[in-house]
């Protein structure tokens, strides 16, 4: 076969797979691949396309050997992906725009319906809300789809008239974002009402509104919420006015740092480390400040643990609880992997700390306050905690208020439970109720409450659920069994570590009774 022959086949085949104009530039970097030596996979320089070019060898490699199909893998429906391979440009993805979407091809169904995956995975939502939202989009669009979802990544098969496309999606970190999980909500009524009428592009373009929407909160803004939450608290631990001080300016000097590093682009490990580090000094610098004022400060030195508090991964806990309960078996895992890391090295972050400058866990002294201002307290800081975790997870001010509100009900009824012969002495109790069985209690009112909350109000019952207990979430248990480990205490580091396990447990346990009690869709099989 000479040259000329090879040269038309290989045109042939380039143009069964050309889903875009002979212009178009990515085309023509596909067609003449690059040596893999260079690409650049750290410089985004705006003109690598024609260096590129530059580079291009004159001899091309012929499509029909095996040895050239490396070069031509790293695709994404006929598009090279960038310098970035998790970077995808939608808009170049599509290969029939203005037509609609129920008549698209299913490569561009695919496109949608993984893009509405991966905002909501990317909000740090749960697998089952992840996948029930896909599963809504691709029946407006006609498809069906089968999903395998884990914490950063899916793989999504779509299936249409005996054709079937395979796609895989996955992101670089993880986080919490309500707001996008209630846009997303908004986004979804809109397409299961008028979903058959819009275009592929409205689609992206829609799509893009909900991806492109900024933070609701700037770094100090997420300090001060940070600050609010953890003084709370920290009362609620049993801790007085000096312990919330100190708490107050070491847990928003340490989010604010988080928050900022995180915007840096630098990893969470390092920002955790950095935000917890800096919460423990600040406290210990509050409280020097304080002892000059206050003569005997210095012996409140346990509140230093609340002050860290703004770190523990209530999200990925109680969703990991959430996922397992759906039989989401490898989402559920790994959610609970990362919360388990995230807690590890943030209690040993804090005990190395401690260990340094000589603070300890020790328990809060008496505040001697009457049962009906105790409980008056309990509500309003708990409001207050609530709404800070809130806005961490950038809900807005309404939601953020909202989740307040059931937080104050659920978290003061489960201290009250626990604290009924004290609180109540009227009942004569002899003892208050578990606080396992508590926790389970105020999980299950917290659910309760947000699914009355989002009939009148529409907001995702997972924005408003998992704030409102996070709050019960026992930080100070989990750092008490680290520090007691590091401490090769044997004995107190089980004791508190099997109180705070079973805790955890009980508050997705809770939230599911809740949900299935309310939810048609969540308590039947998908």
């Amino acid at each position: 076969m000479d040259d000329a022959s090879e040269r038309a086949i290989e045109d042939d085949m380039l143009d069964q797979f050309n889903f875009f104009d002979e212009e178009d530039e990515e085309l023509a970097d596909r067609r003449n691949p690059a040596p893999l030596d260079s690409f650049d996979l750290v410089d985004d320089r705006p003109n690598e396309d024609k260096d590129l070019a530059k580079d291009e060898p004159k001899d091309k490699p012929n499509m029909l050997r095996p040895d050239s199909w490396p070069s031509i893998l790293p695709q994404h429906h006929g598009v090279r992906a960038g310098e970035l391979h998790m970077k995808t440009d939608w808009r170049q993805i599509v290969t029939a725009g203005d037509q609609l979407a129920v008549n698209a091809p299913l490569t561009d169904k695919s496109s949608i319906i993984c893009r509405t995956g991966m905002l909501m995975l990317a909000s740090g939502t749960g697998a089952w809300r992840v996948r029930d939202t896909m599963n809504r989009v691709a029946a407006v669009l006609g498809v069906t789809i089968h999903v395998d979802l884990s914490l950063l990544s899916f793989e999504c098969t779509c299936i249409e008239d005996g054709h079937c496309f395979n796609e895989v999606v996955s992101l670089p970190t993880t986080g919490v974002n309500t707001h996008r999980i209630w846009m997303m909500e908004s986004f979804l009524k809109e397409i299961e009402t008028y979903g058959r009428h819009f275009t592929v592009h409205e689609y992206h373009e829609m799509l893009k509104t909900v991806e492109s929407s900024k933070p609701d909160y700037a770094s100090w803004q997420q300090g001060l919420a940070a600050a609010f939450a953890c003084a709370s608290f920290v009362f609620l631990l049993g801790g007085g006015p000096i312990e919330m001080a100190c708490a107050f300016v070491g847990a928003g000097v340490g989010n604010f740092a988080r928050s900022h590093v995180l915007k840096q682009g630098l990893g969470q490990f390092s920002a955790l480390t950095v935000g917890v580090a800096l919460a423990c000094i600040s406290y210990l610098l509050a409280l020097l400040g304080l002892d000059q004022i206050m003569p005997g400060a210095m012996a409140h030195q346990e509140g230093y643990i609340g002050a860290m508090l703004f770190v523990i991964p209530g999200f990925p806990l109680i969703t990991a609880g959430l996922d397992i309960a759906k039989l989401d078996m490898r989402s559920g895992i790994e959610r609970l992997s990362y919360a388990v890391a995230i807690t590890v090295m943030a209690t040993l972050v804090g005990w190395m700390v401690a260990e340094c400058v000589g603070l300890a866990p020790d328990d809060f002294a008496p505040l001697g306050l009457s049962p009906l201002t105790l409980t008056l307290l309990r509500v309003v800081l708990s409001f207050v905690g609530v709404f800070g975790f809130s806005v961490m997870f950038n809900s807005p001010v309404k939601m953020a208020a909202a989740a307040g509100l059931i937080g104050a009900v659920s978290n003061t009824l489960r201290l009250t439970l626990v604290d009924a012969p004290t609180i109540l002495p009227f009942l004569s109790l002899s003892a208050g109720m578990a606080p396992e069985a508590a926790a389970f209690v105020g999980a299950l009112a917290s659910g309760l409450l947000a699914s009355l909350v989002e009939l009148k109000l529409t907001y995702p019952r997972i924005a408003l659920t998992v704030p409102s207990i996070v709050i019960m979430v026992p930080g100070l248990y989990l750092y008490r069994a680290m520090y007691y480990m590091c401490t090769f205490d044997t004995v107190n580091m089980l004791g508190w570590f099997v109180r705070a396990i079973l805790i955890v447990a009980f508050l997705p346990v809770g939230l599911c009774v809740a949900r299935t009690l309310t939810d048609p869709r969540w308590r039947h099989t998908s």
